[in-house]
């Protein structure tokens, strides 16, 4: 044993060295895959999200469309879309940068992976589930 200001380290051999670094790489592995699957989980609920936004959106116009005579859209209801529009716009931009993000994560977890197409796609397969 080899005692460092009061640390004490263990000597290694390098087989014992080269399972620990096996296992931190299989333990890392396993926490960037997690990872992964938890940003697509949160991309699929944004997605359904802004589904449900644009539902909103459309019932909203189609209600006002169907009548005769177009009233006037009221202050409330004038603020209702505006903060819509400001939120799927939002939306759009989060979204983005977790498909980016995720990207990046595989691309670090397998780096012969390809680069991402012009929209942050890549065509490569994708990580298992574990």
């Amino acid at each position: 044993m080899i005692k460092k200001e009061g640390i004490s380290k263990k000597s290694l051999t390098k087989a014992e060295l080269e399972k620990a670094l096996i296992d931190n790489f299989i333990n890392l592995q396993k926490v960037l895959t997690n990872l992964s699957v938890k940003f697509e989980d949160l991309s699929t609920n944004m997605s359904k999200l802004l589904q449900l936004f644009e539902i909103s959106a459309k019932s909203f116009t189609e209600k006002y469309s169907e009548q005769e005579e177009k009233p006037e859209i009221n202050k409330n209801d004038k603020q209702l879309l505006t903060k819509l529009d400001s939120l799927l716009n939002q939306n759009k931009t989060i979204a983005r940068g977790i498909l980016l993000m995720e990207n990046r994560i595989k691309q670090r977890a397998n780096p012969r992976q390809k680069e991402p197409d012009r929209f942050g796609f890549s065509k490569s397969r994708p990580l298992p589930r574990i």
